[in-house]
């Protein structure tokens, strides 16, 4: 077994395991803490594939903008998680029923003819000169520009409906109501009393 094959190895048990920690853990600011660990072990597979820019792009934008941003998120909607517990046997009969059909396509996709081995048997060296980032900023802007652009819409509703959320009243802060604060009249908070010496 080469060094490379053990790297390999390393990172993609490294991914499977923050993978699972993401959807197994409780407390949901370590399970975002699992999925930071599952990206960067997701691009260290890209960085042994070749893929230098993709890995880049996943350390700087999931994982120094999104991740933190999900945290953020996180942090500030204040979940109860004893309160999102109570329901889960109601839906666990729906989930799992839900969960067949994708078994099943995953199933089929994974056994047709696409995965075999005889294709994708050795990875294609490049050359030095090779620029993988105009590669896929030419596919991105001519064959994918209508998929660029939904993606862009869909990130677009994700922060205005992020900025909706923490815009919500808090259990843990007690913030004065500025409307009420404006509205106050002196003749109901000032009483004047004569003191007679």
């Amino acid at each position: 077994m080469t060094f490379e094959q053990l790297v390999f190895y390393g990172f993609a048990g490294l991914t499977l395991v923050a993978g699972l920690s993401v959807v197994s853990l409780r407390n949901p600011v370590h399970a975002a803490l699992a999925l930071i660990l599952c990206f960067f072990s997701t691009a260290g597979l890209w960085l042994l594939m070749e893929a230098e820019f993709l890995a880049i792009a996943l350390v700087l934008v999931y994982v120094g903008a999104v991740m933190v941003l999900f945290m953020f998120v996180v942090m500030m909607l204040d979940i109860n998680i004893e309160e999102t517990k109570k329901g889960f046997g109601k839906i666990l009969l729906v989930a799992m029923i839900l969960t067949i059909p994708m078994v099943v396509a995953v199933g089929t996709v994974m056994n047709s003819n696409f995965f075999k081995t005889s294709s994708f048997s050795y990875i294609a060296r490049e050359d030095v000169n090779y620029n993988n980032t105009r590669e896929i900023g030419l596919k991105l802007f001519t064959d994918y520009i209508l998929l660029f652009e939904i993606a862009s819409l869909i990130l677009l509703v994700a922060i205005i409906a992020a900025i909706a959320l923490t815009l919500r009243t808090s259990r843990q802060t007690k913030a004065p109501n500025v409307d009420d604060q404006v509205s106050v009249r002196r003749d109901d908070r000032v009483k004047l009393i004569d003191v007679k010496e």
